[in-house]
């Protein structure tokens, strides 16, 4: 449910409460008849109910992954430096963890240069890793936005990775996983949401992605838990989809580790973030939390709510969440919440298609070990293909940085149709940065993304 106190922050920060109007297609178009214009300034969600939570009998009437509504967006650095793309957001059908039909929304990009048909196409799954819709991704990316100065600064930092994609002439899919109610850390949701942007965005003509183009999945930290059980579900959710490889890393591979390993310390405003957000998806929780969590703990769920990252984990660390719920054993054992972190715990089945996997020896966050048992999981199948390599000159956020490269450089081989190694790698490396290629990658990368300070539009080689 959205805030009421961060609808009122909007209102007083945008000054504005008419939405753009958007074209509503009929119940299982591929998609809209026409396509709307960017707004002169962004709405989150919030404040744009006409696009972001169309008419439940619309949604429910159709398919997963058809689209109900397009616009032109136009998105930016940071809210203040415009990128030279093309962009839109689509809004289609997904599915909850409960197969109930919720609306979703995507933010599809694609550079003005030319590139074979079909185009490639790489899911971008940002770590949001907030309970308010106006961190989302889809806002948080506009030109105007004020989701960076409100605490957002994860996801406008990390599109640094898909611009890297847009820079090689692919396309770029990056969806609102976490759902209309901001469920963070929901993965079965999220994986959902995403397979089904994936189909929007192949039946999106402007993008020019063909149903048969070849697919990528990237996402860290909170990315990879969307990234990660999408993965898992494309088999029996998403089989026509030709996904020819993911790179996770940072993996949340196993909530009730991660949720162990933060209590008492530094990281546990964020954790109990992604507590708040599991609520959102799994009401014989929240039920159970509504009648265990002491007054401290109640008290923290109302302010932390409508807050972006930066805001959640800086307020209030070195939490005991544990001590907050009253149990008479150990509440990760009582049934609700034991429910709950088996249906988000990855490993269920095994990924139809090539893994790249990293995590930092070091991780403060997300335990190695669990990513290492997810590993061992995955490959007790023969047919799995996975690069696994454990980081030992990072912690979790430099990780990303000198670990994302390298997965890029992974990706674009398998985009390429070069074949994955067969069965199953582990390495330790001294630092990521040193993977053969990596550093000339992000040079290029960077000097794209330069050149475009100058009118040279990204991925116009």
């Amino acid at each position: 449910m959205r805030s009421p106190l961060a609808l009122r922050w909007f209102a007083l920060a945008t000054g504005v409460l008419a939405a753009a109007t958007v074209v509503v297609a009929g119940p299982v178009a591929a998609e809209p008849a026409a396509v709307a214009p960017a707004p002169v300034v962004p709405l989150p969600p919030e404040l744009d109910p006409g696009f972001y939570l169309p008419s439940a009998d619309i949604v429910a009437a159709t398919a997963p992954g058809a689209i109900i509504a397009a616009r032109q967006v136009r998105i930016a650095d940071f809210g203040l430096l415009p990128i030279d793309v093309d962009a839109w957001q689509v809004s289609y059908r997904s599915n909850n963890s409960r197969d109930e039909a919720i609306p979703a929304v995507a933010t599809v990009i694609k550079p003005r240069g030319q590139a074979p048909e079909p185009r490639k196409l790489l899911s971008v799954q940002l770590a949001e890793d907030s309970t308010a819709g106006y961190c989302a991704p889809s806002y948080a990316l506009q030109h105007l936005s004020v989701a960076p100065l409100a605490g957002q600064v994860v996801v406008p930092a990390e599109f640094l990775f898909a611009q890297a994609a847009l820079a090689q002439g692919w396309a770029v899919v990056v969806p609102d996983h976490q759902g209309p109610n901001s469920a963070y850390a929901a993965g079965p949701l999220a994986g959902r949401i995403t397979l089904d942007g994936i189909r929007a965005a192949t039946s999106f003509a402007p993008l020019e992605v063909g149903a048969t183009a070849p697919v990528g999945l990237y996402g860290y930290s909170g990315g990879s838990i969307a990234t990660g059980h999408a993965a898992e579900l494309k088999a029996s959710y998403a089989p026509e989809l030709n996904i020819v490889g993911a790179a996770e890393g940072g993996v949340g591979a196993d909530l009730g580790a991660a949720l162990s390993m933060a209590n008492n310390q530094a990281t546990s405003g964020l954790v109990f973030a992604a507590v708040l957000g599991l609520t959102r998806e799994y009401p014989d929780f929240a039920a159970y939390l509504d009648q265990r969590l002491d007054p401290v703990g109640k008290g923290l769920s109302a302010i932390k709510s409508p807050l972006c990252v930066q805001y959640q984990s800086a307020l209030l660390p070195f939490l005991n969440m544990i001590g907050m719920i009253g149990s008479d054993g150990n509440p990760l054992d009582d049934p609700p919440v034991a429910a709950m972190l088996d249906d988000t715990r990855m490993g269920k089945s095994v990924p139809d298609m090539p893994l790249f996997v990293w995590h930092s020896a070091w991780d403060e966050i997300l335990p190695l070990a669990a990513t290492d048992t997810l590993v061992d999981t995955y490959c007790r199948d023969p047919k799995t293909s996975l690069t696994y390599t454990r980081d030992h000159a990072s912690e979790h956020i430099v990780a990303e940085v000198v670990g994302g490269p390298a997965a890029l450089l992974w990706l674009r081989d398998r985009l390429d149709g070069i074949p994955a190694p067969a069965g199953c790698t582990t390495s330790d490396a001294g630092t990521m940065a040193a993977t053969p290629g990596a550093l000339d990658f992000l040079g290029e990368t960077l000097s794209a993304k330069f050149a475009t300070l100058f009118g040279v539009p990204l991925g116009s080689h």
